[in-house]
């Protein structure tokens, strides 16, 4: 597999830029071979991209090619429902009705599970359950609230053009092939997660909120988390989708580790259509996190 390194200094460009705050590409560029052998070491379209949003060093595999997300969308949806709620047109404590109906099939959904006949449940619940642990149900409820083109919408305000989402759990579990309507580009996802980490778009009590939740996810820990030293704290949320036939159409991570020095590490990989296991999907992303961490701290020592 031939994979192209896209490493630029991105003050040049606008799409990627929020505020008045452009990026550079400098010292992360040491991890461009580890990446790229990453990259070519299994069957599947691997795209990264790793940014220090203090200094905006930036380092991107197929920075602006479109990748499923899967249950990374959950992140938007969640700034969204937030938003609502520091206009004041939700409240945290605000009791949504969840139907038997409401209740989605062939997706990870804890609540369906622990209530087959429905239940009532708080948007702060349902925010948690949503991020903390991927749950299906949660994100449709919330998707209620703030529908598909509200987040998209949202998300052209913080001048992020390289994500949309466009569909509900409901509709991808019926067809596998709707989840590539909820895309991102890696350069998208780090975006997006920069905006949380500087507190754009949200308030700084959903900041707070969110940022906690996504650092007690309960996924994923043998991708971004894998292979950083123990007691990093990483605020992150995974996409996964089934494997059929030996296909697996998306596996992803997206997350914020906080480096030794206090500054932050946001590392965005997504693995799409591929055929290799698990394990071995996981070992990439975990690779490329660890490649993209010894760059950023051998660069802060200097």
């Amino acid at each position: 597999m031939n994979t192209r390194i896209v490493a630029v200094a991105l003050a040049a460009s606008t799409a990627w830029n929020i505020g008045q705050h452009p990026l550079r590409a400098v010292g992360l560029r040491s991890a461009e071979p580890a990446i790229t052998r990453l990259a070519a070491s299994i069957l599947g379209r691997v795209g990264a991209a790793a940014m220090i949003i203090e200094t905006g060093d930036v380092l991107m595999v197929r920075g602006d090619e479109r990748f499923p997300m899967q249950s990374v969308y959950k992140v938007p949806v969640a700034m969204a429902v937030l938003r609502q709620i520091d206009a004041e047109k939700a409240r945290l404590s605000q009791v949504m009705h969840i139907r038997r109906a409401d209740l989605v099939m062939k997706v990870h959904s804890p609540i369906r599970d622990q209530n087959p006949n429905g239940t009532d449940l708080t948007v702060r619940e349902l925010l948690r359950a949503a991020i903390v642990e991927s749950d299906g149900t949660a994100s449709d409820m919330l998707l209620q609230l703030a529908p598909p083109a509200e987040v998209t919408k949202m998300l052209r305000r913080l001048g992020i053009d390289g994500m949309t989402v466009a569909a509900t759990e409901r509709a991808m579990a019926a067809n596998e092939m709707v989840q590539y309507r909820n895309w991102s580009t890696p350069r998208a996802a780090v975006q997006l997660f920069r905006s949380l980490q500087r507190g754009l778009g949200v308030s700084a009590p959903s900041q707070t909120l969110l940022l906690g939740w996504l650092t007690e996810t309960t996924s994923g820990a043998n991708r971004i988390k894998a292979r950083l030293p123990a007691g990093t704290v990483v605020a992150h949320k995974t996409g996964l989708d089934n494997t059929r036939n030996g296909l697996t159409r998306a596996t992803n991570d997206v997350g914020i580790a906080t480096l030794p020095n206090g500054r932050h590490l946001v590392i965005a990989v997504f693995i799409k259509d591929s055929r290799a296991t698990g394990p071995q999907r996981e070992a990439v992303i975990a690779g490329i996190a660890r490649a993209a961490w010894d760059a950023a701290t051998h660069q802060a020592r200097k």
